[in-house]
């Protein structure tokens, strides 16, 4: 009995302290939970104060064992709480065997509780740490332990084709905000024991599960061990999306190019972690982060590698084109028809001359005008609702440019140039690539308006300076371009066949470099295959 009493002191006096402070000693929650049931009440209703969705449901078994029960109403599945644990305890009592017992480790090593995901703890923080994670709290008169179980309920959406990274060919699901179901779709289709996904909790207030995965003995063992300190070292008081994780652990934050990769398709992350990469998993986000990133895997799409290796190859290129032009065009107009229009053939000259008559801007300022009126349709169109924002854009921008080219403030040229400038920034297969050049654009135009093609020149030169310089994770940004590795060329700005893909990233992979086995060429007579 005194060493009862004696256990119970600490807790009594943390609960005296409680009660005279407005704020919540630190030592209470790494205080031992008492025998006493009642003690153990009060400490957590003090501490959940005003918390209305914090249920407290007092039990008592063939009025003998009393016990308590605590979960959050709308985070527990509570028609598994009223047919497993109550119906059971109220109605039908301790088992004969059972009445006996003294811990509540016993009850769940004789499975009176038919729960899984079964533990015990013994101090006031793992309690609380557990309510607050969607697990039911089974506190026992008599006992200083608790009892916690896994019993989440609460809504989630359906698993559905990602919006960000559509495809014409290849898996329809994906990611959802609950971080279970995201690593499940990894498990279905990597079913390997190597597969390693570790856990963390980051955020003092929100306490966001964070998980790293990798492929053991493929992922390089330095990539990963900076992946780990960067993402352990992170203090904030929450995170309530990936790009928080994000924008602690990028290499150059300001830097315009994203030096993390961010995808919401299963096969995307299952392709990465099977090249050797690391990803990293969120809670309460379908945005999942690929580490280490380089320039060509941004402007690489899922669907390159479902179709046939000539067609992907054809695409590549015209996206490639595409996105340069979407960054040089029209400094290159205003460069050209500024400074240099010797170099546009006379047809063509007279014809912007015609067309530029009464305009009462220099070239710079409309291009710098339109640029700005398309990047505020195109936002509009975004933050309005889904069925009125295209509606907006498309017809915002018809009928504004037709309006201003009929008032004579803007030139035709000028309105043909920035219609195909949007058009080919919709070709970027990642949004936050294709918001890198969309930010350059505009120094770009700057430049091109003050020293013509020289200053177009040296904008360029300043941009494929600064990817050279960029690092992801220790991974040089350029990769194998820049510093060149012809064997790893195959996948760049073509895609060969898969059978010729025979090895993973030289400086992403760790042990395992070999892929595929050589000479896999198909045919009609495999013993004339060549590699």
């Amino acid at each position: 009995m005194m060493k009862k009493i004696r256990k119970m002191k600490p807790l009594k006096k943390a609960i005296q302290e409680l009660e005279s402070n407005d704020v919540l000693p630190l030592n209470i929650q790494d205080e031992v939970l008492t025998p006493d049931i009642s003690v153990n009440e009060q400490v957590l209703k003090q501490v959940f104060e005003n918390c209305s969705d914090i249920v407290f449901r007092p039990i008592l078994v063939r009025r003998q064992t009393k016990m308590l029960l605590i979960y959050i109403d709308g985070l527990v599945d509570t028609k598994i709480v009223e047919q497993v644990v109550l119906k059971p305890m109220m109605f039908e009592g301790l088992p004969n065997r059972l009445e006996n017992v003294n811990t509540t480790g016993e009850i769940i090593q004789d499975q009176l509780i038919a729960l899984s995901q079964v533990r015990t703890v013994s101090k006031v923080r793992e309690v609380i740490e557990g309510i607050l994670k969607a697990n039911l709290v089974v506190l026992t008169e008599g006992e200083s332990q608790a009892l916690l179980s896994d019993l989440k309920g609460f809504d989630k959406r359906n698993i559905e084709e990602p919006t960000a990274e559509l495809s014409v060919r290849g898996p329809r699901d994906g990611f959802t905000e609950t971080l279970r179901v995201n690593t499940s779709l990894v498990r279905r289709r990597i079913r390997s024991p190597r597969l390693k996904m570790e856990p963390y909790s980051i955020g003092e207030l929100t306490q966001t599960d964070v998980m790293i995965t990798y492929i053991e003995g493929i992922a390089s063992n330095s990539v990963l061990e900076e992946v780990r300190q960067r993402v352990q070292r992170i203090q904030i008081d929450g995170v309530l999306e990936s790009a928080f994780i994000e924008e602690f652990i990028e290499d150059f934050p300001f830097s315009p190019f994203p030096q993390i990769q961010n995808t919401e398709r299963p096969d995307v992350l299952c392709a990465s972690l099977l090249e050797g990469k690391v990803a990293i998993f969120v809670d309460n986000t379908p945005f999942s982060l690929i580490v280490p990133m380089t320039f060509w895997a941004g402007i690489q799409a899922a669907e390159d590698y479902y179709e046939r290796s000539i067609y992907s190859t054809f695409i590549r290129w015209i996206r490639f084109i595409l996105i340069n032009i979407s960054l040089l065009l029209p400094s290159l107009y205003v460069a050209i028809t500024t400074y240099h229009p010797q170099l546009i053939p006379t047809n063509l000259l007279i014809s912007i001359a015609a067309a530029r008559e009464g305009i009462p801007f220099p070239t710079v300022v409309e291009a710098l005008m339109m640029e700005f009126l398309f990047e505020g349709l195109r936002e509009a169109g975004i933050r309005l609702p889904k069925h009125i924002g295209s509606a907006v854009s498309i017809v915002g921008a018809l009928v504004i440019g037709q309006a201003a080219v009929q008032a004579g403030i803007i030139s035709a040229p000028m309105v043909i140039i920035v219609a195909t400038t949007g058009i080919s920034s919709f070709s970027f297969p990642r949004y936050d690539l294709g918001t890198a050049y969309r930010v350059l654009r505009f120094p770009m135009l700057l430049v091109a308006g003050m020293l013509g093609l020289f200053g177009v020149a040296c904008g360029t030169l300043a941009i494929i300076i600064h990817l050279n310089n960029i690092r992801s994770f220790g991974i040089p940004y350029l990769s194998p371009v820049a510093p060149q590795i012809p064997r790893e060329l195959k996948d760049v700005l073509m895609r060969t066949p898969r059978w010729k893909m025979t090895h993973r990233p030289m400086q992403i992979a760790g042990k395992e470099k070999m892929r595929i086995p050589d000479g896999q060429k198909p045919g009609p007579n495999r013993g004339d295959q060549t590699k």
